[in-house]
Protein backbone atom coordinates (compact mmCIF):
# COMPACT_ATOMS: atom_id res chain seq x y z
CA UNK A 1 0.00 0.00 0.00
CA UNK A 2 1.07 3.82 -0.41
CA UNK A 3 3.09 4.70 2.31
CA UNK A 4 2.97 8.28 3.96
CA UNK A 5 6.61 9.95 4.34
CA UNK A 6 6.68 9.83 7.98
CA UNK A 7 5.63 5.94 7.82
CA UNK A 8 8.39 3.08 7.66
CA UNK A 9 9.17 1.89 3.63
CA UNK A 10 9.73 5.97 3.07
CA UNK A 11 13.42 7.16 3.04
CA UNK A 12 13.90 8.73 6.27
CA UNK A 13 15.43 12.47 4.93
CA UNK A 14 11.98 12.73 3.40
CA UNK A 15 10.07 12.94 6.31
CA UNK A 16 12.01 16.42 6.45
CA UNK A 17 13.07 19.28 4.37
CA UNK A 18 15.78 17.54 1.94
CA UNK A 19 18.48 20.02 0.29
CA UNK A 20 18.54 18.81 -3.41
CA UNK A 21 20.37 22.05 -4.19
CA UNK A 22 23.96 20.22 -2.92
CA UNK A 23 23.29 17.63 -6.04
CA UNK A 24 23.68 20.46 -8.45
CA UNK A 25 27.66 21.19 -6.90
CA UNK A 26 28.78 18.08 -7.50
CA UNK A 27 26.86 17.83 -10.86
CA UNK A 28 28.72 21.32 -11.98
CA UNK A 29 32.27 19.80 -10.87
CA UNK A 30 31.15 16.61 -12.85
CA UNK A 31 30.46 18.76 -15.84
CA UNK A 32 33.90 20.68 -15.57
CA UNK A 33 35.78 17.80 -16.00
CA UNK A 34 33.55 16.33 -18.11
CA UNK A 35 34.32 19.28 -21.00
CA UNK A 36 32.40 21.44 -23.07
CA UNK A 37 28.87 19.41 -23.76
CA UNK A 38 28.54 18.38 -20.63
CA UNK A 39 29.04 21.72 -19.12
CA UNK A 40 26.49 22.93 -21.47
CA UNK A 41 23.87 20.62 -19.43
CA UNK A 42 23.27 18.54 -22.37
CA UNK A 43 22.36 14.86 -20.32
CA UNK A 44 24.13 11.95 -21.64
CA UNK A 45 21.17 9.41 -23.85
CA UNK A 46 17.95 8.03 -22.29
CA UNK A 47 19.07 4.71 -20.41
CA UNK A 48 16.10 3.06 -21.45
CA UNK A 49 15.30 2.49 -17.62
CA UNK A 50 13.51 -0.92 -15.83
CA UNK A 51 10.29 -0.36 -18.50
CA UNK A 52 12.19 -0.91 -21.75
CA UNK A 53 11.28 2.15 -23.90
CA UNK A 54 12.46 5.32 -21.61
CA UNK A 55 12.50 8.40 -22.34
CA UNK A 56 10.57 7.72 -25.70
CA UNK A 57 8.37 5.69 -24.05
CA UNK A 58 5.63 8.28 -23.24
CA UNK A 59 7.02 11.10 -25.19
CA UNK A 60 8.28 14.23 -23.28
CA UNK A 61 5.92 12.87 -20.36
CA UNK A 62 9.37 10.32 -19.18
CA UNK A 63 12.53 11.39 -19.15
CA UNK A 64 15.83 9.42 -17.85
CA UNK A 65 17.57 11.32 -15.66
CA UNK A 66 21.23 11.42 -14.19
CA UNK A 67 23.26 13.36 -11.26
CA UNK A 68 24.24 16.06 -14.65
CA UNK A 69 20.73 16.62 -15.52
CA UNK A 70 19.25 16.56 -11.99
CA UNK A 71 18.74 19.69 -11.39
CA UNK A 72 17.75 21.29 -14.81
CA UNK A 73 15.26 17.88 -15.35
CA UNK A 74 13.74 17.67 -11.59
CA UNK A 75 13.99 20.20 -9.40
CA UNK A 76 13.82 23.39 -11.82
CA UNK A 77 11.15 21.63 -13.72
CA UNK A 78 9.38 20.59 -10.12
CA UNK A 79 8.71 24.67 -10.01
CA UNK A 80 5.64 24.69 -12.81
CA UNK A 81 4.76 20.68 -12.25
CA UNK A 82 4.91 17.87 -10.60
CA UNK A 83 7.80 15.45 -10.96
CA UNK A 84 7.33 12.12 -10.07
CA UNK A 85 11.07 9.91 -9.52
CA UNK A 86 11.15 6.60 -10.19
CA UNK A 87 14.32 5.11 -8.64
CA UNK A 88 15.23 1.84 -10.22
CA UNK A 89 17.83 -0.84 -11.14
CA UNK A 90 18.37 -3.13 -13.80
CA UNK A 91 18.40 -6.33 -11.82
CA UNK A 92 15.24 -5.17 -9.48
CA UNK A 93 11.92 -7.30 -10.60
CA UNK A 94 9.22 -5.01 -8.75
CA UNK A 95 10.59 -2.29 -10.93
CA UNK A 96 10.31 -4.20 -13.99
CA UNK A 97 6.49 -4.29 -13.10
CA UNK A 98 6.37 -1.08 -11.73
CA UNK A 99 7.69 1.42 -14.29
CA UNK A 100 5.97 0.37 -17.44
CA UNK A 101 3.04 1.47 -15.23
CA UNK A 102 4.25 4.51 -14.23
CA UNK A 103 5.21 5.18 -18.05
CA UNK A 104 1.78 4.52 -18.92
CA UNK A 105 0.15 6.99 -16.32
CA UNK A 106 2.79 9.51 -17.53
CA UNK A 107 1.73 9.28 -20.82
CA UNK A 108 -2.15 9.87 -20.53
CA UNK A 109 -1.42 12.56 -17.94
CA UNK A 110 -1.02 15.37 -20.86
CA UNK A 111 1.65 16.57 -19.33
CA UNK A 112 0.00 17.37 -16.03
CA UNK A 113 3.09 15.30 -14.28
CA UNK A 114 6.36 14.14 -15.40
CA UNK A 115 8.09 10.58 -14.90
CA UNK A 116 11.90 11.33 -13.84
CA UNK A 117 13.69 7.97 -14.12
CA UNK A 118 16.53 7.46 -12.39
CA UNK A 119 18.75 4.02 -12.12
CA UNK A 120 20.40 4.21 -9.30
CA UNK A 121 23.37 2.25 -10.08
CA UNK A 122 24.57 4.53 -12.64
CA UNK A 123 23.67 7.66 -10.32
CA UNK A 124 24.08 6.43 -6.57
CA UNK A 125 24.30 10.22 -5.20
CA UNK A 126 20.68 10.53 -6.43
CA UNK A 127 19.58 7.79 -3.93
CA UNK A 128 21.97 8.37 -1.26
CA UNK A 129 20.67 11.83 -1.47
CA UNK A 130 16.82 10.63 -1.05
CA UNK A 131 18.24 8.36 1.90
CA UNK A 132 16.72 4.76 -0.51
CA UNK A 133 16.62 2.16 1.35
CA UNK A 134 15.06 -0.39 -1.43
CA UNK A 135 13.50 -0.38 -4.42
CA UNK A 136 11.59 0.40 -6.00
CA UNK A 137 11.13 3.76 -4.70
CA UNK A 138 8.91 6.81 -5.90
CA UNK A 139 9.16 10.10 -4.90
CA UNK A 140 7.31 13.34 -5.41
CA UNK A 141 8.58 16.17 -6.61
CA UNK A 142 7.16 19.72 -6.19
CA UNK A 143 8.68 23.07 -6.00
CA UNK A 144 11.61 21.49 -5.52
CA UNK A 145 11.31 19.82 -2.69
CA UNK A 146 9.70 16.22 -2.00
CA UNK A 147 6.50 16.12 -0.88
CA UNK A 148 5.42 12.14 -0.66
CA UNK A 149 7.08 8.93 -1.66
CA UNK A 150 6.14 5.03 -1.51
CA UNK A 151 8.07 1.90 -2.28
CA UNK A 152 7.50 -0.97 -3.74
CA UNK A 153 5.67 -1.97 -6.79
CA UNK A 154 2.01 -0.89 -6.49
CA UNK A 155 -1.51 -2.02 -7.91
CA UNK A 156 -2.22 0.56 -11.04
CA UNK A 157 -5.37 1.38 -8.81
CA UNK A 158 -3.78 3.01 -6.04
CA UNK A 159 -0.77 4.55 -8.03
CA UNK A 160 -3.69 6.63 -9.54
CA UNK A 161 -4.83 7.05 -6.31
CA UNK A 162 -1.65 8.72 -5.09
CA UNK A 163 -1.43 10.80 -8.32
CA UNK A 164 -5.05 12.34 -7.91
CA UNK A 165 -4.45 13.70 -4.30
CA UNK A 166 -0.92 14.82 -5.13
CA UNK A 167 -2.17 16.64 -8.19
CA UNK A 168 -5.68 17.98 -6.19
CA UNK A 169 -3.00 19.14 -3.33
CA UNK A 170 -0.97 20.75 -5.82
CA UNK A 171 -3.08 22.18 -8.69
CA UNK A 172 -3.36 25.54 -7.09
CA UNK A 173 0.70 26.01 -6.52
CA UNK A 174 2.05 24.74 -9.48
CA UNK A 175 0.79 26.42 -12.67
CA UNK A 176 1.64 23.60 -15.27
CA UNK A 177 -1.10 20.89 -13.73
CA UNK A 178 -3.99 23.74 -14.25
CA UNK A 179 -2.26 24.84 -17.49
CA UNK A 180 -2.27 20.68 -18.99
CA UNK A 181 -5.56 19.89 -17.37
CA UNK A 182 -7.41 22.84 -18.91
CA UNK A 183 -5.54 22.28 -22.65
CA UNK A 184 -6.72 18.31 -22.22
CA UNK A 185 -10.32 19.74 -21.18
CA UNK A 186 -10.32 21.77 -24.37
CA UNK A 187 -8.93 19.50 -27.05
CA UNK A 188 -11.68 17.97 -28.94
CA UNK A 189 -12.09 13.88 -28.83
CA UNK A 190 -11.39 12.61 -31.88
CA UNK A 191 -14.15 9.63 -32.71
CA UNK A 192 -12.93 6.55 -33.73
CA UNK A 193 -13.86 5.79 -37.44
CA UNK A 194 -16.93 3.40 -37.99
CA UNK A 195 -16.11 1.19 -40.84
CA UNK A 196 -19.46 0.66 -42.14
CA UNK A 197 -19.92 4.42 -43.37
CA UNK A 198 -16.38 3.97 -44.62
CA UNK A 199 -17.15 1.23 -46.76
CA UNK A 200 -19.98 3.24 -47.83
CA UNK A 201 -18.36 6.22 -48.87
CA UNK A 202 -15.71 4.82 -50.85
CA UNK A 203 -18.20 2.88 -52.75
CA UNK A 204 -19.89 6.46 -53.30
CA UNK A 205 -16.21 8.14 -54.29
CA UNK A 206 -15.31 5.03 -57.19
CA UNK A 207 -19.16 5.42 -58.71
CA UNK A 208 -20.31 2.17 -57.53
CA UNK A 209 -23.60 3.90 -56.40
CA UNK A 210 -25.38 0.59 -55.89
CA UNK A 211 -22.46 -0.84 -53.11
CA UNK A 212 -22.52 2.76 -51.54
CA UNK A 213 -26.78 2.52 -51.42
CA UNK A 214 -26.33 -1.36 -49.92
CA UNK A 215 -23.78 -0.11 -47.20
CA UNK A 216 -25.72 2.79 -46.09
CA UNK A 217 -28.91 0.57 -46.06
CA UNK A 218 -27.34 -1.67 -43.92
CA UNK A 219 -26.45 0.67 -41.52
CA UNK A 220 -30.35 1.78 -41.45
CA UNK A 221 -31.36 -2.07 -41.32
CA UNK A 222 -29.58 -1.89 -38.24
CA UNK A 223 -29.95 1.68 -36.52
CA UNK A 224 -33.41 2.72 -38.23
CA UNK A 225 -33.21 6.01 -36.52
CA UNK A 226 -29.40 6.84 -37.84
CA UNK A 227 -29.89 10.47 -38.83
CA UNK A 228 -26.51 10.19 -41.19
CA UNK A 229 -26.89 7.05 -43.00
CA UNK A 230 -30.40 8.59 -43.92
CA UNK A 231 -29.56 11.64 -45.19
CA UNK A 232 -26.65 9.73 -46.98
CA UNK A 233 -28.57 7.38 -48.66
CA UNK A 234 -30.80 10.24 -50.19
CA UNK A 235 -28.12 11.75 -51.61
CA UNK A 236 -26.54 8.19 -53.20
CA UNK A 237 -30.23 7.84 -54.56
CA UNK A 238 -30.57 11.03 -55.93
CA UNK A 239 -27.30 10.59 -57.47
CA UNK A 240 -28.34 6.93 -59.19
CA UNK A 241 -31.40 9.47 -60.22
CA UNK A 242 -30.09 11.64 -62.21
CA UNK A 243 -26.88 9.93 -63.75
CA UNK A 244 -29.88 7.64 -65.16
CA UNK A 245 -31.69 10.34 -66.68
CA UNK A 246 -32.04 11.51 -70.03
CA UNK A 247 -29.97 14.74 -70.40
CA UNK A 248 -32.52 16.37 -72.59
CA UNK A 249 -35.13 16.19 -69.88
CA UNK A 250 -35.45 19.66 -68.86
CA UNK A 251 -36.29 20.43 -72.62
CA UNK A 252 -38.72 17.76 -72.69
CA UNK A 253 -40.53 18.89 -69.63
CA UNK A 254 -40.87 21.86 -70.97
CA UNK A 255 -42.70 21.32 -74.56
CA UNK A 256 -45.53 18.73 -72.50
CA UNK A 257 -45.95 20.06 -68.88
CA UNK A 258 -48.76 17.40 -68.76
CA UNK A 259 -45.81 14.85 -68.70
CA UNK A 260 -45.13 13.91 -65.04
CA UNK A 261 -41.99 11.66 -65.87
CA UNK A 262 -40.50 14.18 -67.66
CA UNK A 263 -41.53 16.91 -64.60
CA UNK A 264 -39.45 14.70 -62.39
CA UNK A 265 -36.66 13.87 -64.56
CA UNK A 266 -36.27 17.67 -65.27
CA UNK A 267 -36.07 18.58 -61.43
CA UNK A 268 -33.35 16.25 -61.18
CA UNK A 269 -31.51 17.56 -63.73
CA UNK A 270 -32.28 20.82 -62.47
CA UNK A 271 -30.83 19.86 -58.56
CA UNK A 272 -27.85 18.36 -60.17
CA UNK A 273 -27.04 21.74 -62.24
CA UNK A 274 -27.46 23.67 -58.71
CA UNK A 275 -30.75 25.41 -60.49
CA UNK A 276 -32.80 24.61 -57.10
CA UNK A 277 -35.05 27.45 -56.85
CA UNK A 278 -36.24 26.40 -61.10
CA UNK A 279 -36.17 22.43 -59.67
CA UNK A 280 -38.56 23.53 -56.46
CA UNK A 281 -40.79 25.78 -58.69
CA UNK A 282 -41.08 23.50 -61.37
CA UNK A 283 -42.68 20.71 -58.88
CA UNK A 284 -45.07 22.94 -56.58
CA UNK A 285 -46.11 24.42 -60.56
CA UNK A 286 -46.62 20.73 -61.36
CA UNK A 287 -48.57 19.88 -57.89
CA UNK A 288 -50.82 22.87 -58.44
CA UNK A 289 -52.44 21.27 -62.31
CA UNK A 290 -52.48 17.81 -60.78
CA UNK A 291 -54.74 15.59 -57.95
CA UNK A 292 -55.03 12.76 -56.12
CA UNK A 293 -51.98 9.69 -56.70
CA UNK A 294 -50.70 12.17 -59.38
CA UNK A 295 -50.44 15.24 -57.09
CA UNK A 296 -48.82 12.74 -54.38
CA UNK A 297 -46.21 11.22 -56.58
CA UNK A 298 -45.14 14.39 -57.29
CA UNK A 299 -45.18 16.00 -53.64
CA UNK A 300 -43.54 13.09 -52.43
CA UNK A 301 -41.02 13.47 -54.89
CA UNK A 302 -40.23 17.01 -53.58
CA UNK A 303 -39.54 16.20 -50.34
CA UNK A 304 -37.50 13.86 -51.07
CA UNK A 305 -35.13 16.83 -53.03
CA UNK A 306 -35.78 18.81 -49.84
CA UNK A 307 -33.95 16.43 -47.63
CA UNK A 308 -30.68 16.84 -49.60
CA UNK A 309 -30.57 20.16 -47.80
CA UNK A 310 -30.12 21.65 -44.84
CA UNK A 311 -33.62 22.24 -43.19
CA UNK A 312 -32.10 26.02 -42.59
CA UNK A 313 -31.39 26.42 -46.04
CA UNK A 314 -33.45 29.50 -47.10
CA UNK A 315 -34.99 28.03 -50.67
CA UNK A 316 -36.03 24.92 -48.88
CA UNK A 317 -37.98 27.34 -46.41
CA UNK A 318 -39.66 29.22 -49.06
CA UNK A 319 -40.25 26.19 -51.57
CA UNK A 320 -41.89 24.26 -48.20
CA UNK A 321 -44.25 27.54 -47.70
CA UNK A 322 -45.09 27.61 -51.29
CA UNK A 323 -45.63 23.95 -51.38
CA UNK A 324 -47.81 24.59 -48.27
CA UNK A 325 -49.98 26.89 -50.51
CA UNK A 326 -50.26 24.82 -53.45
CA UNK A 327 -51.66 22.25 -51.40
CA UNK A 328 -54.02 24.20 -49.54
Amino acid sequence: MTQPRNTPGVPAALSGAVDLSGLKQRAEASQQQAGPSAASGEAPPPSGGAGGDGAGGAGGAVIDVTESSFQAEIVERSMNTLVVVDLWADWCGPCKQLSPVLEKLAGEANGAWVLAKVDVDANPRISQLFGVQSIPTIVAIAGGQPVDAFSGALPEPEIKQWLNKLLDALRDKLPGIRAAEEGAAAEPVEEPEDERFTEAEDAFARGDLAAAEAAYQRILDAEPANEQAKAALNQVRFAARAAESDASAIAKADADPADLDAQLAAADQEVAQQQVEAAFARLIDTIRRTAGQDRDRVREHLVGLFELFDPADDRVAKARRDLAGALF
